[in-house]
């Protein structure tokens, strides 16, 4: 069954890969977000694949496995995700270098969530456990204030659609992103009240929506976005 359900995480996501860049917009400003959201599910795959073949998968002690793959995915893709909807927001406006200090924060908040998850999977005593799960919510949180706080101020500032777009792509998101850390701890790694299988699903169902499904949605809302800017800026000629 785990095997089946890395297959076809491989399947979906290289499939998608080529989707995504296919229909994605081609001109500026869509490329950039078209190269990032097609990347995002080839790196994806990427790791579902060396999931299936048993590449980086730890057996610990306690009996657990710890799939590596799947954080060294997380590492590279929540942080391009997170860069499409920073670019969002500052829609290449802003003074020069503002969005790099925002891309810098929130990329070491996100990739510090994603470390401190794993120091927290390959913990064996509960303690320490509990210590490197809850310090990872705390970067998470950290993530969801920029999110939320200041980012999301930035796209007020760039008129009514996009604003709107990047509302809907960050609440997407983040509802998406909270339910991650609850599979966590009914996991294997964590409480065990679910088992790996039921686990491997979950994930695979959460990163199909926040890889893929996720891709189509936040290209279809700056589009819409971009179209609608152009059409007022248009009218006011």
């Amino acid at each position: 069954m785990d095997q089946t359900a890395f297959l076809i995480g491989f399947s979906v996501m290289a499939i998608a890969s080529l989707v995504i860049y296919a229909t994605g917009g081609k001109k500026f400003p869509s490329r950039h977000h078209t190269l990032m959201h097609a990347s995002v599910p080839f790196i994806a795959a990427t790791a579902y694949l060396a999931m299936a073949l048993g590449v980086g998968n730890l057996t610990l002690d306690s009996g657990t496995v710890v799939y590596m793959a799947r954080y060294a995915d997380w590492s590279i893709t929540t942080p391009l995700l997170l860069a499409g909807l920073v670019m969002l927001a500052f829609h290449e406006q802003g003074k020069p270098g503002e969005m790099g200090g925002f891309l810098t924060a929130i990329i070491v908040l996100d990739v510090m969530m994603i470390v401190t998850g794993l120091l927290s999977a390959l913990a064996e005593s509960a303690g320490t456990k509990w210590v490197w799960y809850l310090w990872s919510c705390a970067a998470f949180l950290g993530v969801v204030y920029l999110l939320w706080g200041p980012l999301r101020v930035m796209a007020t500032e760039r008129g009514t659609a996009l604003a709107g777009a990047y509302a809907k792509n960050v609440t997407l998101l983040t509802v998406v992103w909270f339910i991650y850390p609850v599979v966590f701890l009914a996991g294997p790694e964590g409480l065990k009240i679910i088992t790996d299988p039921s686990s491997i699903w979950a994930f695979l169902v959460l990163d199909i929506i926040a890889k893929v499904f996720y891709a189509f949605y936040a290209a279809s809302n700056l589009e819409k976005a971009l179209s609608q800017t152009r059409h007022t800026a248009g009218a006011r000629i």
